[in-house]
């Protein structure tokens, strides 16, 4: 059986995504559009995503196609391709949903509605630090996700997530955490993520170990 590959830039485009480093300079993809965003350092935007109005911590990477409006994204998130951050609502109390009532200038009626726009940016979505939203979820304007939660394929998050824990489907609900009280309480307090880069480096190796981790670094 003979392979033939459609795409002959496909290898050096692996070779490029495998062997890229990133560094204090945000690593963006082709076909990516951020505006009036700040993007942290050690980060990566996958392909064809967009930012807006928002901020992206330090060690966070979106995978491609990601969106992601009026929010604020915590250091070392993990998220997946085709996720939505703050979509955008339509006006269902008015005589029709449809957009032309607030994009006006679109269709030769008027100045665009700002008041309307307004309210999506007064309910940010605030993201916390070491949270890993999987590919194909949702998050409605306005909800907070706590530090170290995960977010499940698919799901569609329209409530506030507690730190620490697994969420999956639609609405999202969730299932576990992912360790028990004491060992969350103790995470939170040492808020490793706030660490700078020599002490990150310094202490690599202990963030393969629970039981080290803690020992090393719990205070008492």
């Amino acid at each position: 059986m003979q392979y033939i590959n459609l795409y002959p830039d496909t290898d050096q485009l692996i070779a490029k995504h495998r062997n890229k480093k990133l560094g204090e300079s945000p690593y963006i993809h082709d076909d990516v559009i951020i505006r009036d965003s700040h993007i942290g350092a050690w980060t990566e935007v996958g392909r064809n995503s967009h930012i807006v109005e928002s901020t992206f911590g330090d060690y966070s990477y979106a995978a491609g196609d990601v969106s992601i409006v009026y929010a604020d994204i915590g250091k070392y998130c993990s998220i997946a391709s085709h996720v939505r951050i703050n979509p955008g609502n339509h006006p269902m109390w008015r005589v029709t949903q449809h957009h032309m009532t607030y994009r006006r200038k679109m269709y030769n009626m008027g100045e665009d509605d700002t008041e309307f726009f307004q309210w999506r940016r007064d309910h940010r979505v605030t993201i916390g630090h070491d949270v890993w939203i999987g590919h194909g979820a949702v998050i409605m304007p306005g909800i907070t996700i706590g530090h170290g939660a995960v977010i499940g394929s698919g799901a569609v998050v329209t409530k506030d997530i507690e730190p620490y824990t697994i969420n999956v489907g639609v609405a999202a609900q969730p299932i576990k955490k992912r360790f028990d009280d004491a060992v969350i309480e103790k995470l939170l307090k040492i808020q490793w993520w706030d660490w700078d880069r020599a002490t990150l480096e310094a202490r690599f190796e202990d963030l393969y170990d629970m039981d080290t981790f803690l020992e090393k670094y719990s205070e008492g």
